[in-house]
């Protein structure tokens, strides 16, 4: 097949399932044309596409810590402004379409309106990967009515609809639009089981001065990522270990003050040293404010034999079930307490340590969920 997959811009944690999906379509003979603004060659083998924008600010589906005013929400732009940008993305595709057999457009915003628009244009099946990030805006009340149309028609004439997770279809795609379930492919993401694996971890915590126990708290330090809620739980374990924090964000000068000598803030750090930060540790832990649609970290800490202890709710109770980790009450003293309980318990780690790699390896593995993501586009041409 020849495929395009477009995303709104290059992406973080939707980006690097996008990215995983090129590579591992690439190895299965497919051609594919991979297109955001800013790719500059960015994978080996695939046809990479810079989209030339008509303005140096980037559309993003959340503020990003570190793009600073060179940036604009697209749930929060005007109908004008939103057409503006959907005629740059428009171009690019019209000029490979011709080569093309389907089209993946990630996200539900203008990125998933052009690749329909040229579709129809073209007569070319498209599908599109709902991330809860372009949906999520429309139940807090934003996204211009008119742009809103746009995609909610994008999503209806498109020929199969993927998600990570049943609560990414049924509690955020479906109360919006009226959509049946075998248009859906739940396709989680994977992980590198390479990269993220027991035992990956030399020098790491030589390079970091790190003890041998320690808990992580991986993501921006923002406020929807909850790292304030872990520097409070840490209060009830911090006697039994370290707090490490990797990732950047606005809360960090206030967080940094709160913990004190409980922790350790290592901003952003290399794709290698994360795996081997999480791999290295005795607990993951993650509280975010907003529910996870997936959540990307819980699945490198089961391929690292890493147990979690998190909030419940959202798609993380499909990653993490009792033999991997707790899942908590949304309170950081419950939530210190149940850390508190697993590090005092080193048999039960070990026993979810190797759950935790079992199950990476049978559900997270990119080589067969790109089988399965092929042989499901397969079905639409």
């Amino acid at each position: 097949m020849n495929i395009a997959i477009l995303l709104l811009n290059q992406g973080r944690g939707s980006g690097e399932v996008a990215r995983q999906h090129v590579r591992h379509l690439l190895k299965k003979d497919n051609k594919v044309y991979f297109l955001y603004p800013g790719n500059d060659n960015e994978i080996e083998g695939a046809e990479n596409i810079n989209i030339e924008l008509h303005s140096d600010i980037m559309p993003v589906h959340e503020y990003l810590p570190a793009a600073g005013d060179k940036q604009r929400q697209v749930a929060r732009m005007t109908h004008k402004e939103m057409l503006a940008y959907l005629e740059d993305y428009e171009y690019a595709l019209r000029e490979i379409i011709d080569d093309v057999d389907i089209l993946i457009a990630h996200h539900a915003n203008l990125s998933c309106v052009a690749v329909h628009n040229i579709a129809k244009e073209f007569n070319k099946p498209y599908v599109v990967f709902v991330h809860g990030t372009g949906i999520e805006p429309r139940h807090e009340d934003l996204w211009d009515d008119r742009n809103w149309q746009l995609i909610e028609d994008a999503i209806i004439n498109a020929k199969g609809l993927i998600v990570t997770t049943e609560y990414v279809r049924d509690y955020l795609v479906k109360p919006m639009i009226d959509v049946q379930n075998d248009k859906f492919l739940i396709l989680p993401c994977g992980v590198d089981l390479d990269d993220f694996k027991p035992g990956n971890i030399n020098g790491i915590k030589e390079k970091y001065d790190l003890p041998d126990t320690y808990v992580i708290c991986p993501g921006a330090l923002t406020f929807s990522k909850g790292p304030q809620n872990v520097v409070e739980a840490a209060k009830e374990y911090s006697d039994y270990a370290l707090s490490v924090f990797i990732g950047a964000g606005e809360l960090q000068e206030e967080l940094e003050e709160k913990l004190g000598d409980q922790g350790k803030f290592l901003g952003f750090v290399s794709s290698e040293d994360k795996a081997k930060l999480i791999n290295a540790a005795t607990i993951l832990v993650a509280a975010p404010e907003k529910k996870e649609h997936f959540g990307i970290i819980y699945a490198e800490a089961l391929a690292g034999g890493t147990p979690c202890v998190a909030y419940k709710g959202g798609g993380v109770g499909s990653i993490i079930t009792p033999t991997e980790g707790i899942l908590t009450e949304r309170d950081p003293i419950i939530l210190g307490n149940k850390i508190k309980y697993l590090l005092q318990n080193s048999g039960l780690r070990r026993q979810m340590s190797v759950s935790c790699r079992d199950r990476a390896e049978n559900l997270y593995d990119y080589n067969e969920l790109v089988e399965e993501l092929q042989n499901w586009l397969k079905q639409m041409l």
